[in-house]
């Protein structure tokens, strides 16, 4: 098939996929289509629940692996929408429709560049592509349960709404359930010890403390206080004093190097909800990275979680469309986007893969 087709069978399959409901944990249906159009190229593949994952016709084990990502699980709807989430339509040169951009467009040029590259014989590198599941909620079903099914990874592309600019790190995730303890007391006889004032000083040191080392790509660490919940009634000092933080991991630190500099600092009780979603970058230096400045790229890091954060290899997060129109009403991605962005895939690979 030549690359005009191919690009026409990839904007169908987005449209196609856009129609499904495809809710993260609810991705039966998409993963069903993704297979179909697999079948269509006589390309096998597996299915590890929801994540649907080829490999490239004369797969090496001898070979390095690259890894070709994304998903296919969107978020609701919000209420904001003017146009049917479920109905792709295209006005305009926009394609509008609930997970076109986020990451639809990123996955259906993926897949077209796996399908271009999928016959070649002698590449110097092996291809595993996974269209997978439950990113939008980092479910424990997602890409994090299928790399134990896969040969080690030496780099991977993760497609996301970049531009298609080249994001060579992105931040980390790591949520903190933290706890004042005191002692319950009557307020009229000052009696007790209040815990909202001994949680109101760890808050203050989180709003105030700065981790020492700077990210070149994405700055200086953040700490934010996001929920708080103390107190049962008026007239009672409470005893204890729960709130949440939310910290943006740089690739200057791992999820645990984090946590134990912020438990050296306090006395309150600090408890991660996860330690899995670390930050990730890949050398500006990488070929993979100096073959997309090579095409006018631009490189920056990004803000942006994504399932970079569950891989232990150097990854680029890559893709057409514009991360600021992800979760937003009457989502869409541009037709010349998806196109334009299986061109960039195709001759950024063609720098590693000949």
């Amino acid at each position: 098939m030549n690359l005009t087709d191919l690009k026409f069978e990839a904007l169908q399959l987005l449209k196609d996929l856009i129609a499904i409901p495809s809710f993260s944990t609810e991705e039966d249906q998409t993963a069903d289509r993704i297979e179909k159009w697999l079948g269509k190229f006589q390309i096998p593949f597996e299915r590890y629940g929801n994540n649907v994952v080829a490999r490239n016709k004369f797969f090496n084990p001898a070979k390095p692996n690259i890894l070709l990502n994304s998903h296919h699980d969107t978020v609701k709807p919000n209420g904001g929408y003017t146009k049917d989430p479920f109905t792709p339509e295209i006005s305009n040169g926009k394609l509008f429709g609930l997970g076109s951009n986020d990451a639809g467009g990123a996955l259906v040029s993926l897949l077209a560049t796996f399908v271009q590259f999928y016959p070649e014989e002698n590449l110097k590198y092996n291809l595993i592509i996974v269209a997978s599941a439950e990113e939008e909620n980092s479910g424990s079903n997602g890409l994090n349960s299928v790399l134990s099914k896969l040969p080690e990874i030496d780099f991977a592309i993760v497609g996301e709404p970049t531009e298609m600019h080249l994001a060579i790190s992105e931040k980390g995730l790591l949520v903190l359930d933290c706890v004042a303890y005191g002692h319950a007391g009557h307020a009229a006889h000052g009696l007790g010890d209040n815990a909202i004032y001994k949680a109101v000083e760890a808050i203050e040191w989180f709003r105030t403390f700065e981790f020492p080392k700077i990210s070149e790509t994405l700055g200086k660490m953040k700490m934010t206080v996001t929920q708080i919940d103390a107190g049962s009634q008026h007239n009672v000092i409470p005893a204890s004093c729960h709130f949440v933080v939310d910290v943006r991991v740089t690739d200057q630190y791992t999820n645990t190097e984090v946590l134990e500099i912020i438990k050296s600092q306090l006395s309150v009780e600090v408890n991660p909800r996860s330690l899995r979603l670390n930050s990730s970058s890949i050398p500006k230096t990488h070929p993979l990275v100096q073959a997309g400045i090579k095409l006018g790229r631009k490189t920056y890091g990004s803000p942006t979680l994504s399932d970079q954060s569950v891989l232990n290899c150097q990854s680029l997060k890559l893709g057409p469309g514009d991360s600021h129109r992800s979760h937003t009403a009457d989502e869409y991605i541009y037709v010349h986007e998806v196109e334009e962005g299986i061109d960039i895939y195709i001759n950024i690979l063609k720098f590693v893969l000949f």
